[in-house]
Parts: C-alpha cells; structure tokens; sequence
C-alpha cells in the first residue's frame, strides 16, 4: 500500500499560485493551446508545421526570442543497420539570454503518426514553456544563461538532436542538458538517466525537487533496452545531463489514445517540478561542480535517496556481510550456552529400541547430525525461494497465456494476473519456511543478501543499492538483537528480526511496482524475483510460527493447509486471467493495417509486430472483412517474419521510380509522388556497399559488416533523393518504396472492420509502393 499510494505524484499547484512556481494548471492550458485539434504531427507533415507556428506563438507570448533552426540528419546511433534520416525543424528560445555555455532545457515537439503526442511530448514542451515563464518571473542573476531546445524528428531518430549538434556554433553553446519525455501517460516523473560520474548531479536532483523519484538501476535497465531519447547524442558528446519521464499507462504510448484528456496532472507537475528545480540549480552551479564519481542510489516512496559513491559499494557490501556473519556467530553462541543451561535438555538418546546412550554424548551427536541438516536446508532456503519464485510465475503465466492464446494475457486486465503471481511467491515462501527454523533462516537469509550485495556491486554496481542498504540495516538490527537477551528469539531479538524484514520488503516492493510500469506482467520476472527478495527478510518470522511439541504440529498442519490453499488461489487467479479478454477498448491491440504493392500484385498485410510479433489472433470482425492468413508477406519490413495478409487485387498506384549512374559509386536517386510522406531503399549484404551519402550526411559501414542495410528518409523532401553507394557491386538489386500514412479510401471498409478494442500505433495504418532497380 506504501508502495503504490507513496510512488504516485500526488502535488497539484492551480494557476493562482505563485509566479516563480511552475503550475500545471497553467501548463495544461498552455498544453491546449499548442495541441489545437490534436491530429498526429510527424517531423515534415503539416500539422507538424502548425504546431510549430503555434510553438512561436506560445515564446513570442512570454517575451522570448525564439527561431526556427532547419538541418537535415541523419541518426548514426543505430549502426548501419538501420539509418533513419530527416530534415528536422527545431524550434531555439532564449529564456534567459547571456554569455558563455547555456542550460538547455530540451523537448521533443513531434509525434508519430499514429497519435497525437499529448504526452509524448507535447506534455514535456508544455513544462518547458511553463518552466521558462517561472525562471523570467524569479529574476534570479544567473551564473550560465538558459536555453530551450524544442526538438523536431525525434520520433524518427533524434533527428532534431543530431541537427542541433552537428552545428558548430550550436553545440559550442551548450553547458549542461535537461531532456523531459514521457512513456505513458501518468506516474511519476522518474530521473532515469543520468550522464557518468553523476554523484553531483543526483545530489543537485534531491536538494531541487519536492518528490524525489530515482534510481541507479533504472540507467542500467535502460542502458539494455532498444531505446533512446533526445539526450542520448548529448550523452555521448560529453555533457552533463538528465533525463526525465513518466512511464505508467504505456497502453496509451505511440497511438492514438495519447490524448490530453488522459494526462495526468500531478504527473505534468512533478515533471515540471523537476525541471525547473534541476535547471534552477544548474544555473546557480559552475559546470565543474557537476562531474564527480558515479553513485549508487535509489528513492523511498519518492521521499529520501539514499545514496553513496559506487566506488565504496563493494566495501560496504562487504562490512554488511561480515557484521551479518559476526551476528549469527554470536546468536548461535548465546543459543548454545542456553540450551546448556536449560534442565530440559539431557536424559538421553534412546536408539535401537531400548539401549540408552550417555545424556551428554547422545545429545552431542543428536545436535551434530541435527546442526548438519539445519544448516543445509538453511543454505538452500533463499536460493530455492528464488529460483521457485521464478519458476512459479513461468507456471501461473504459462496457464494463464494457454487459455488466452495470447502472449500477454494480462495487458488489458493485469489484476487477475498480478494476484496470481503473488499467490505464486508466497506459496513458495510457505513452502520453504517449513525447511528451518528462525533463527537459522535469519542468518542464512541475510548473509545470502548481503553476498548478492557484493556480487553486484562488483559487476552491476546500479542493482547493488537494493541489497546493500537493507544488508546494512539488517546487519545493525541483527548484532543488536543477538547482543539482547534471550538473542534473536526474544522479545528485542524478535524486533530486531521484525525491523530488518520491514527494510527489505519496502526496497524490493517498490522496485515491483516500478517493474510492472515498465514491461507490465508480461516481463514476470521483474514481479516475481523482487517479491522474493523481499520476502527473504520476512522468512525468519515465517519460520518462527512453527512452534514445536503438540503447538508445532498443529502450526505444520495449519502452515500445510495455507499452502494449499495459497498454491489454489494462484492457479485459479491464473486460469481467470487467462479466460478475461486480452484487449479492450481501454488497452486496445495494436493493429496496423498496410496496403503493400509491387510489380506483382496488391496485399492487405494486418502488422501486430509492436507487441514482439502476430498475435494468436486477429479480431474476428477483420478476419472476416478481409479474409486475412498467417502467411510471410512479400513485404519487406525490417521486422522480418509471418504476418497476417489478404489478397488486394490488382494494384491500383503507380509505383515510384529510380535512376542509377554508375561512377567509382553508385549514384541512386529515388522519385516518388507528391503524396509520399517517407521513402525506404532496402540495401542487401550482397550489394557490398561501405558507405552511403545522404543530404550532406556521411555513414560509413564498420570494419567487416556483412549485413543488410535500411535506409529510411522521412520527410517530404526525401521524395526525390540522391542517394551514393560508395563500394556497390555492379549488377546488384537493390529495392526500394513510397510510403504515405494512412489507408487508401478504399481501404476504408477494413479499417472500419477493426473493433474497438484494435487500434493503429508507432507508424499507424500506411500505404507502401515498392519497385527496384538493378545497378547496371
């Protein structure tokens, strides 16, 4: 509950309050202003230019020079696998103008084509407009002036970015970098990335913001992902940076449910607290100040960082693990001496039916044979608790996906689901807590957290926060409590116990809840692995329900009963989320309609690739609309594979066309209609190509690259391209498309086919002509 309640934005500031705060009551406003009928605006389209238009405006109104900055780009950070290019309209304001290098705070303007953008990222040029109003209205003296980079193209690639920087002049002005983006439409405003040696900077994050919402982990999960954002060419040019997002309810990310009406407010005002708290440091800050050793850090119910240089991690680790084992070895000294003291204990061992063997000896070696199995089945405790864990949420979402037919059976209803998974670990946990007894799972427990603490912070040392700072309280609360009378079964010793659960339970469920955010329970590992860890802690006071004698059996009896119970609950959960429908109208499938053409012929092609590929079903109504098949398309896509198509007929467009003069290189220029909106040339490895020319851009192939090569050039000029292929081979086949967004009229009756619980996303329904051209 702590989790959930605490972990949301909750600040709200009205347009009444003061001018030197930011409001998202007046952000909103501003928000309605720029998105004026809210239609997708993609880098080059119209709508991005009225959007533009009305960007000026909104500057112009505060009394800030703005312009208009034009390149063309392309993005190189993809490899040459994948290059994107664009010509980008950037939009530059002068928010508090001044000599020397400049705070940017940085946005994205454009959308894509299939939604609007109301939080991805009009909502962050929103905060910027806003922010920029506050910084003028505080009349603060400045020691760097203030920059608003509003990018275009970044939907694309950051295109916008790579124009802004490849400007000399430009990227000379540039001090530090704050980017705000969103992934969804509510949550809280999370620092999720930050650029190296960010000790500074995330001290200057928590002494600036109401709501700190961070974590070292999140900019070592995001390192791994296929994604990026405006700031990512900023990172590698070397500038101090932070990036900021909201990324709850990604149903609504890249489609046409990104709409203001469902952005969330207290999201926009914590984003923009965070904005214009971080900028307002940065200028009161010399640019030195801000490079420092990496940390290693993570917030409480975005409230306190605990933080502490990553350099020191290991060493901490360590001590933790070392104070653990100290306190265990102490434990099970004051456990032996009064067990020794008890009179109960002694009178025997009786073995072989009647013979007794001396009190003292028999009790020796019952307690050596004893102490041997103990602490086994407490060294397999926390391993088997985990891996179980693990295992279970493979079951239960193994169940539930079988029944739906789907690969994501909780992406419209995830409660029945994320019931299951519960239920999963913690019938787990009962089984395991029935192994050993309190004592023995304490020490085991936490000595194997504090272990993981080292191992990670020697080789993830963003993961190690979430078990060094519990292994560290954990380590004092359990000295202390085997220090107390009575050890860590007394009345202290149960409290201390009690304390070191209650650390390691709000680490790892808030980790959880963020987990779910950003992969939902599709990814159930993330659920599953860190309720585990949590409930690492809480085994020692699960074990100590067991009691012993006449009370221990009935509690095995009872614990036996839960278990089962627990285990039904799961599987049932399960089974329910599986028979719940996958979509909805409020978390719609994502569904792309494409008319494709070439030479040959016309092919409806219905594209779920957005979700990791087809889903076991398409919706009834398009299947019987266009009378689709799982079939591989004739298609060239990048995301290569079986898709559901449908017989289009005959083809109904001229297709574009291409010339090609032969030089040293290859020389292709691409002409399509008027109505192209993008163009795509698909170079294969065969082709032997090691550099392409572009508008000025110059990419080049890596050292031994055999692999094949899209180019795609997305914006209105792109329609007659001049493309150089230095080291084409004479005779190679190259082809290549017209895209335009959007369905042909006739195309109509299938789009009206999809159901309400369907809908377009990314790049929306779109209309593909593709021809080719032979280098010769």
């Amino acid at each position: 509950m702590l989790s959930a309640v605490l972990g949301e934005p909750h600040r709200l500031l009205p347009a009444s309050a003061p001018e030197t705060q930011f409001s998202s009551e007046r952000a909103q406003q501003v928000l309605t202003r720029l998105l004026g009928p809210e239609r997708p605006h993609p880098v080059s389209s119209a709508e991005n230019a009225a959007v533009r238009a009305r960007l000026l405006q909104e500057f112009a109104a505060l009394g800030i020079h703005a312009h208009t900055y034009q390149a063309f780009a392309c993005d190189p950070g993809r490899g040459f696998e994948r290059i994107v290019c664009a010509t980008a309209n950037d939009v530059i304001a002068e928010v508090l103008p001044g000599p020397g290098r400049s705070v940017v705070m940085m946005a994205h303007y454009d959308s894509v084509p299939a939604g609007p953008g109301a939080a991805d990222n009009m909502s962050g040029v929103a905060a910027v407009l806003e922010a920029a109003r506050a910084l003028r209205a505080s009349r603060i003296e400045p020691q760097h002036p203030v920059l608003a980079l509003i990018t275009d193209g970044e939907e694309a690639g950051m295109l916008g970015a790579y124009a802004f920087l490849q400007n000399p002049d430009s990227r000379a002005r540039v001090g530090a970098v704050v980017n705000v983006d969103a992934r969804g439409t509510a949550g809280p405003s999370l620092l999720f990335q930050t650029s190296p040696g960010d000790g500074p900077l995330v001290d200057l994050y928590v002494h600036s913001v109401p709501a700190p919402a961070t974590s070292s982990l999140y900019a070592e999960i995001y390192r791994r992902l296929p994604n990026d954002t405006d700031l990512t060419p900023f990172l590698r040019a070397g500038f101090p940076c932070f990036n900021f997002a909201f990324i709850e309810n990604v149903r609504y990310y890249h489609s046409p449910l990104d709409q203001r009406r469902r952005l969330s407010d207290s999201s926009l005002q914590m984003q923009g607290d965070n904005l214009l708290g971080v900028v307002s440091a940065l200028v009161q800050t010399p640019y030195p100040q801000l490079r420092g050793e990496d940390a290693v850090y993570l917030s409480l119910f975005n409230r306190i960082v605990p933080r502490v240089r990553a350099s020191a991690a290991l060493a901490l680790a360590v001590f933790a693990w070392l104070v653990i084992a100290l306190a265990a070895w102490i434990e099970r000294r004051g456990a032996a001496r009064r067990a020794t003291s008890d009179p109960s204990v002694g009178g025997g061992l009786r073995v072989d039916g009647g013979l007794r063997v001396g009190g003292a000896v028999g009790a020796r070696v019952a307690a050596r044979a004893e102490a041997g199995g103990a602490l086994l089945r407490a060294a397999l405790m926390p391993p088997a608790l985990i891996l179980g864990s693990a295992l279970s949420g493979f079951v239960l979402a193994g169940i539930a996906e079988m029944l739906s037919g789907t690969r994501d059976p909780s992406y419209a209803y995830p409660l029945a689901l994320r019931l299951a998974l519960a239920l999963g670990v913690w019938t787990i946990a009962l089984v395991v807590a029935r192994w050993t007894d309190a004592r023995a799972a304490a020490a085991s427990g936490w000595l194997w957290i504090a272990g993981l603490g080292v191992l990670s912070a020697a080789l993830l040392p963003g993961l190690s926060p979430y078990f060094i700072f519990p292994a560290l309280i954990a380590a004092i609360a359990l000295l202390g409590g085997a220090l107390a009378p009575g050890g860590w079964t007394g009345r202290l010793g149960r409290g201390a116990l009690l304390l070191a659960a209650i650390a390691s339970l709000v680490v790892w469920t808030g980790l959880l809840t963020a987990g779910e955010s950003v992969m939902g329970l599709r990814l159930h590992l993330l659920f599953t692995v860190p309720a585990a860890l949590g409930l690492l802690g809480v085994m020692p006071l699960l074990a100590a329900t067991r009691g012993s004698g006449a009370v221990g059996e009935r509690a095995s009896g009872s614990s036996a009963g839960a278990t089962a119970a627990s285990a039904a609950l799961a599987v049932t959960a399960a089974a329910a989320a599986g028979l719940l429908p996958p979509f909805s109208a409020a978390s719609p499938q994502r569904l792309n309609l494409i008319y494709f053409q070439n030479r040959g012929a016309a092919q409806w092609v219905a594209d779920t690739s957005f979700k990791g590929g087809p889903a076991a079903r398409l919706p009834r109504s398009l299947l019987k609309a266009g009378r689709f098949q799982l079939a591989r398309t004739t298609l060239q896509l990048p995301s290569s594979g079986p898709e559901y198509v449908a017989d289009a007929g005959t083809g109904r467009f001229p297709l574009p066309t291409a010339t090609v003069v032969l030089t040293p290189s290859a020389i292709v220029q691409l002409h399509g209609s008027e109505n192209a909106d993008a163009m795509m040339l698909f170079i294969p490895s065969s082709a032997g190509v090691r550099s392409v020319d572009l508008g000025g851009q110059h990419l080049s192939a890596p050292a031994g690259w055999q692999g094949d090569t899209w180019l795609l050039c997305v914006s209105h000029d792109c329609r007659d391209a001049t493309i150089t292929l230095t080291g084409a081979r004479a005779a190679s086949e190259l082809e290549f498309a017209e895209v335009r967004y959007g369905l042909p009229p006739f195309g109509r009756p299938l789009a009206d086919a999809r159901p309400p619980s369907a809908m377009a996303s990314q790049s929306g329904d779109e209309l593909i002509l593709e021809d080719s051209v032979r280098l010769q």
